[in-house]
């Protein structure tokens, strides 16, 4: 018996106490990757403890989902986000 496809996730965190801050990114596990992120275990985001999670997408691949955090991190993407995911 086959077991489950990986599924990957591209992620936005938004900061509740600094509602401007904001951290895209990628991973196989979110719940785990959400814990390390408010456990300050991620440099990029220690110092705008806690996190939660604004919007996810899930992917087939890993390199989908590092194309989209690519994506989210360009120009337009910030803009797309902006629009989409308030």
């Amino acid at each position: 018996m086959a077991g489950h496809p990986a599924v990957h996730y591209t992620y936005i965190l938004q900061s509740p106490s600094r509602p401007g801050q904001r951290y895209i990114g990628h991973t196989s596990d979110l719940r785990q990757r959400l814990t390390a992120h408010n456990a300050g275990r991620v440099t990029h985001t220690r110092k705008f403890q806690s996190w939660e999670v604004k919007v996810y997408t899930a992917f087939q691949t890993e390199e989908l989902a590092r194309d989209f955090v690519r994506y989210l991190k360009s120009g337009s993407g910030h803009a797309f986000a902006k629009r989409h995911c308030q």
